[in-house]
């Protein structure tokens, strides 16, 4: 059940209850790939640093440990010890950046595991029957992520499909949802929008698929090599084409500054490896811009990564002491870079849930962009 709350111009704050609790959106989905957040970050840290949702992924756990094996463990939620929502993506993308290792037919896709090279078929029955398994929350429908530059004609076609997938989706989420050994018979579908580049048959699409009446609808095939325009481009045709009354969900995206404008042409659901992948690598994020503690600048500097943030990291440790630890090649450096960057990006949400709220998003997106593009060193 999804219900708008408050509008501003196109950007919209909203609720979405669902079996494992209402989500408050816009949102950011903590990317937990295998059922983990990379970086060494626990559950109760995840409950510590403001997380809502956390994202897994369909193929990666069907290849390891096995859904049968989650299944039997009686679900992700209980596997990984999280009792929010779970997103789980269709291993669709997945498919999309195996483009050696598979080959695409009507049925579905042949491809090789990236871990052991044992022979895998997906197609769109199998990927619903292994998020059922996994108990996900919100199940994503199969589709195929074409890449952003490719031609018109292999675009149209991809489309076709997906579509003609995305019917198959939805009648086995009926079937599983239905029978007796089934964990989570509340799970939802979300239909994914695709056309690469070209705006009329994203809209086209989008119109196909928003008289199937998912429980959410999600913008794919951005942020895979067009630049930042073309994707703004891309979602001011497209999204007035979904339906309102349903969550939209902009996937692998973004950047601060992406979510911001992505918010205010009417997104409500993230996702992005950014916060994890950055923060490993000690780049981390500020009001004032990311910054690097690799720089020799910071072996001095006793500050915290941000003044006057509330995560774990800035509460105890200065930049200078998280420097050491990256050096050092220490654990606890990357898993505190990670912590920062993830409750980073949940306060910013939590940031834009607000000022939609008092109705003064515009202002506060103006205010934000300038901050994040003047450092303050």
């Amino acid at each position: 059940m999804y219900k708008v709350l408050k509008q501003e111009g196109r950007a919209k704050r909203a609720e979405f209850e669902t079996v494992h609790g209402t989500i408050q959106t816009p949102v950011f989905m903590n990317v937990g790939t295998v059922a983990a957040i990379k970086g060494a970050v626990s559950t109760e840290d995840l409950e510590g640093i403001k997380t809502q949702v956390q994202l897994s992924n369909t193929y990666h756990l069907h290849v390891r440990p096995g859904d049968k094996i989650v299944k039997q463990l009686g679900g992700l939620h209980k596997f990984m010890s999280w009792n929010k929502p779970i997103l789980t993506d269709s291993g669709g993308f997945q498919v999309f950046s195996l483009s050696g290792l598979r080959k695409i037919k009507e049925e579905g896709v042949y491809f090789n595991s990236h871990i052991d090279g044992r022979k895998i078929f997906m197609g769109p029955e199998e990927s619903i029957q292994i998020q059922s398994n996994l108990a996900s929350t919100i199940a994503m429908a199969f589709d195929e992520c074409p890449p952003s530059k490719a031609e018109r004609k292999y675009v149209q076609d991809s489309v076709e499909r997906t579509t003609r997938w995305l019917e198959r989706c939805k009648r086995e989420m009926n079937r599983l949802n239905g029978l007796e050994d089934t964990i989570n018979k509340n799970q939802l579908l979300f239909g994914i929008n695709q056309g690469a580049v070209f705006a009329d048959i994203r809209i086209e699409h989008a119109k196909r698929i928003s008289e199937m009446d998912l429980d959410g609808y999600a913008v794919g095939g951005l942020a895979v090599g067009e630049s930042h325009e073309e994707m703004y481009y891309v979602l001011d045709e497209v999204v007035p084409h979904l339906p309102l009354n349903k969550p939209t969900y902009l996937m692998g995206v973004g950047t601060p500054a992406n979510i911001l404008e992505a918010v205010e042409r009417g997104v409500d659901f993230f996702d992005c490896v950014y916060p994890s992948r950055n923060g490993r690598h000690g780049h981390v994020y500020t009001n004032h811009g990311k910054i690097n503690l690799f720089n020799a600048k910071y072996e001095l500097d006793d500050r915290p990564i941000e003044e006057g943030c509330g995560c774990p990291a800035c509460r105890r440790y200065s930049r200078a002491y998280i420097r050491h630890l990256l050096k050092a090649k220490e654990m606890l450096g990357m898993r505190l870079c990670v912590l920062h960057n993830l409750y980073f990006y949940n306060t910013m949400m939590e940031e834009i849930r607000d000022a939609l709220d008092e109705g003064r998003f515009a202002a506060y997106k103006k205010q934000k962009l300038e901050n994040m593009a003047s450092p303050l060193e």
